[in-house]
């Protein structure tokens, strides 16, 4: 008979934050993140202690997916980090760092949890009515019909990946491939609403990131046997095309629960193979040229078509069916009986193309929304975080399609984003104040940790020791390198802002990031032709960044907010 224990109560904590364990593990979490930040982050390697894979990155995404966290506080750190993620693809680590810091900040000044709360959101408020409206001066309006700003996106965000150890020329050989396998997504004939199609992205690893085409259409990857079997002679203008969702190997393990009943003397095998011999016969007298299935097609079936001059290609995954069925026009099959003649579809043409020491059918649709971005890295590792920065990128351009703007990057968004919300609060309290029921000095210091904040996520990009200033007109971010001389005139020092819009030989005055400063208004309006004279600008997700500046926010303020953390010990 079993032993039974007594339950143990549930462990109540009140007043989580002040424990020194959990500002240690919010400290902890905080540096893994921020020194992940931008193009110069540091990597991180992770793995389990007992072995298994290794891996090394310095994402948000792969970062969350290997790091195990325990304690509640984290956790509802870390799943607004994944969630936010998951929609948006951008911005992780972002999110994180400016959640971090609002939270430090927001304990440093004293005040009480609910008072802070009421006035992040206010200033969330301001930000989100910023950012958003026609005056915003670190937002770029995205015109379409030029590839300019979107090549700076894509660029970007590749820039922002150490991990995929890629040299200039690559970044931007893998920007315009991107780019490219985002623009055949795009249907050429569009109605109201559109319906983007989808880029596959297939492995070549050990080959060199120059070698990376996109083409239009999909690649399967094919053996050496079906290689000497040749190509179906085309009939017609296309190909006609079977797919199939059922296994056509001729085991019964498909079959479902229930007992299969068996006449004497019946052998099932010879049953089963007799009806896909068939089914094979339909699709000969069908005038089908190509056919495929997601599982193992029999030998017999496979001889019997290829003797009909019948291409068969099996095992294509289930990964690639919904891109087939898209493809094709074709319903997939799920059963061996007859086939309905609108099941079958049909493709342009059908090659053989080969990429380093792989052989590929390519499938060439009759309209081209589904593309193959054939993505080379020199090894496992590197090609599995450019893997992870190509999809990014790819969701972040048709973010970007939806709400066609973007923010400058390097730093600089947040910075101005700083200036502007202290210039608003100080040159117009009255408002505040009075809706918000707060005194001066409250909406001074909550102003003030909430611009900390977000100037400490821009000072995040800043690994190597350097000091990070801002100028008194645009409200730009500034990097100088560390051991720089005191007293200099900053233009000879200075070259670029982080976002690379603005050069130092303009008539403009700087200061300390941080350093007590009279609150100044920063220049508003970007004017357009500004956007239009840099090559390589730094740019941000719209979308992206809006989001997890909400989430970030909001996590923070629901930290703020606890007062028990209740855990059940059995």
């Amino acid at each position: 008979m079993s032993r039974f224990e007594a339950k143990k109560p549930s462990l109540c904590k009140s007043e989580p934050l002040t424990s020194e364990r959990v500002r240690a593990t919010l400290s902890v979490l905080k540096g893994i993140v921020t020194s992940c930040y931008g193009p110069l982050g540091r990597l991180k390697q992770l793995h389990n202690g007992l072995g298994g894979s290794v891996c090394t990155t310095s994402q948000s995404s792969a970062l969350l997916a290997n790091l195990s966290v325990t304690h509640p506080i984290l956790k509802i750190l870390t799943t607004s980090m994944q969630n936010h993620v998951s929609c948006f693809s951008d911005c992780g680590l972002f999110t994180a760092i400016l959640c971090c810091n609002l939270i430090e900040n927001a304990q440093r000044i004293g005040l009480t949890p609910s008072t802070v709360i009421k006035l992040n959101k206010h200033l969330l408020r301001l930000c989100i009515s910023y950012l958003k409206s026609e005056a915003c001066g670190c937002r770029i309006p995205v015109d379409f019909s030029s590839t300019q700003i979107l090549l700076c996106l894509v660029r970007s965000i590749l820039t922002s990946k150490p991990a995929s150890m890629l040299t200039r020329k690559e970044i931007d050989h893998i920007s315009t491939l991107i780019l490219r396998a985002f623009l055949l997504t795009i249907p050429e004939n569009t109605e109201d609403h559109i319906i983007l199609g989808e880029s596959i992205i297939v492995p070549l690893k050990g080959q060199r990131v120059i070698d990376s085409t996109v083409l239009p259409g999909i690649l399967i990857e094919m053996s050496e046997v079906q290689l000497m079997k040749g190509l179906p002679v085309k009939k017609s203008d296309s190909l006609k095309v079977a797919l199939f969702c059922a296994s056509l190997s001729g085991d019964l393990s498909d079959t479902g629960e229930g007992t299969v009943v068996v006449s004497y003397g019946v052998s099932l095998e010879n049953a089963v193979l007799d009806q896909l011999l068939n089914l094979g016969r339909q699709l000969v007298s069908d005038h089908v040229d190509l056919v495929m299935c997601q599982k193992v097609i029999h030998p017999s079936l496979k001889q019997f078509l290829s003797m009909h001059r019948v291409i068969a290609i099996d095992r294509v995954g289930v990964a690639l069916m919904e891109p087939l069925s898209k493809v094709t026009g074709s319903q997939p099959v799920g059963s061996l009986g007859s086939i309905s003649p609108s099941s079958y579809g049909s493709v342009k043409d059908l090659c053989t193309a080969k990429f380093g020491f792989k052989h590929f059918f390519h499938l060439i649709p009759n309209e081209a929304t589904v593309c193959s971005l054939l993505l080379c890295n020199r090894n496992d590792t590197a090609w599995d975080e450019l893997k992870l920065t190509c999809q990014t990128a790819l969701h972040v351009l048709q973010l970007t399609l939806k709400e066609p703007c973007v923010l400058l990057g390097g730093g600089c968004t947040e910075t101005h984003l700083a200036a502007y919300i202290r210039h608003k609060t100080c040159n117009e309290p009255e408002s505040i104040l009075k809706d918000e029921g707060c005194n001066q000095t409250e909406l001074h210091l909550i102003t003030e940790a909430f611009c900390s904040a977000l100037e400490s996520l821009a000072a995040s990009l800043e690994h190597d020791g350097g000091e990070i200033l801002t100028d008194m007109k645009y409200g730009h971010f500034w990097s100088l390198q560390a051991d720089s001389p005191s007293i200099v005139n900053w233009p000879d020092l200075l070259s670029r802002c982080g976002c690379g819009l603005y050069n130092s030989q303009e008539e403009l005055s700087w200061s300390f990031l941080r350093s007590t400063c009279h609150p100044f208004a920063p220049q508003t309006f970007l004017p357009h032709e500004a956007a239009g004279s840099a090559n390589y600008l730094t740019l941000d997700c719209f979308t992206a960044k809006l989001n997890g500046l909400q989430v970030a926010v909001e996590t923070a303020n629901l930290i703020l907010d606890l007062s028990y953390v209740i855990e059940d010990k059995n």
